[in-house]
């Protein structure tokens, strides 16, 4: 079975679930402006969301890069053997003792998730499934198609809620109070800990995370509601970020919350220090407006790119962002980003255009 055909009429949650019901082999190729993507499925099931190889952009290359699981260094050790041998990256991480199997198993799934939640927002773009093109290598893991697409739409729902809570990525983090010795931490929330002091942007924190983009916003959020973290100020966005390298960040010990209760009363004193000189040093102000949050900002782009589309077609800008959605180059929610106005309106005779992106207040 041969399909191809335009993500408008079917969107790739409808084919991958087509793909899933009928237990079909082969690679699935999604491409939107510059964007692509491929998902090879086995019998109806995921098993990877990369070519083989290892190419320059490898997802799972970055995915690691991103959440500092590989260093620079080691990242140019590794092109420099696929060079000469042109072994498939989770052939190299493994034999070349970069990871073990079990671990490389966990980010392949994290990593796999990231680019299907990615490519289930699509509304545009073409797709088209090879069955002659698969997947040769004994995979990894392989995983139900249902399972992530429903993951995929939690993570959507969850990430509209993230774009209101971190409206303003120049927001300063700090500790609001330890979390009881008997809580269960996770791994995200120990490894935030050791980052957040009060210093540090939204951004930057997220930056420096060792995890990815969703899953840093996840921890965030949740410490949060915990009362565990706390706005602290603003940071000017025209001042430089500050943010820990990836040698840092692995040089560094998870905090023991365990060992910080042993000497509370040192924490205690101090941490009320923080808390008053924070407050004195970075006083929480009203925010007139701020660039968009990471999420909307792609949104901005995506809008930037349907209008030089629209220009293409039809020689001039848009007189209104609702030409797009007439026209089916976004939806309607594409130009209506949640906690941000959009001031548009074309200049000289459709020539150019202005567009300014404001927060709500």
């Amino acid at each position: 079975m041969a399909l191809q055909g335009n993500l408008r009429d079917f969107s790739a949650t409808e084919i991958l679930q087509l793909l899933g019901t009928q237990k079909k082999t082969g690679c699935l190729v999604l491409e939107w402006n510059t964007e692509h993507a491929v998902v090879y499925v086995l019998e109806g099931r995921i098993v990877s969301t990369r070519r083989p190889g290892m190419q320059k952009d490898d997802p799972l290359l970055l995915f690691l890069l991103k959440i500092h699981r590989l260093s620079e260094e080691q990242y140019r050790g590794i092109q420099s053997i696929q060079q000469e041998s042109n072994r498939d990256l989770e052939d190299l991480l493994v034999n070349g003792r970069y990871l073990e199997a079990d671990e490389l198993v966990s980010f392949v799934e994290r990593q796999t998730q990231d680019a299907l939640m990615r490519v289930t927002r699509w509304e545009n773009g073409t797709y088209r499934f090879d069955p002659n093109d698969r997947w040769e290598a004994e995979p990894m893991l392989t995983l139900s198609i249902e399972g992530v697409l429903i993951e995929a739409a939690r993570r959507t729902d969850e990430q509209k809620r993230f774009v209101t809570v971190f409206k303003d990525p120049y927001q300063l983090l700090g500790v609001l109070d330890l979390p009881d010795p008997t809580e269960p931490l996770s791994d995200e929330e120990r490894e935030l800990f050791g980052i957040i002091d009060g210093q540090h942007t939204v951004a930057e924190v997220v930056e420096a995370a060792p995890l990815s983009e969703y899953e840093a916003y996840e921890a965030l959020h949740r410490m949060l509601e915990a009362h565990w973290l706390e706005f602290v100020g603003r940071k000017n966005p025209g001042l430089p970020q500050i943010v820990p390298s990836a040698q840092d960040l692995r040089g560094q010990k998870p905090r023991s919350i365990l060992r910080e209760v042993v000497v509370a009363s040192v924490v205690v004193a101090s941490f009320l220090l923080i808390r008053l000189l924070a407050h004195v040093l970075h006083p929480t102000t009203a925010i007139a407006s701020a660039g968009p949050d990471p999420f909307s900002a792609a949104e901005v782009r995506d809008l930037r790119t349907a209008l030089d589309l629209y220009r293409r077609e039809h020689g001039g800008f848009p007189s209104r962002l609702d030409d797009l959605v007439d026209d089916r180059w976004l939806t309607d929610s594409q130009i209506h980003l949640s906690g941000y106005s959009l001031d548009y309106h074309r200049e000289r005779e459709g020539a150019d255009y202005h567009l300014e992106i404001k927060v709500d207040r």
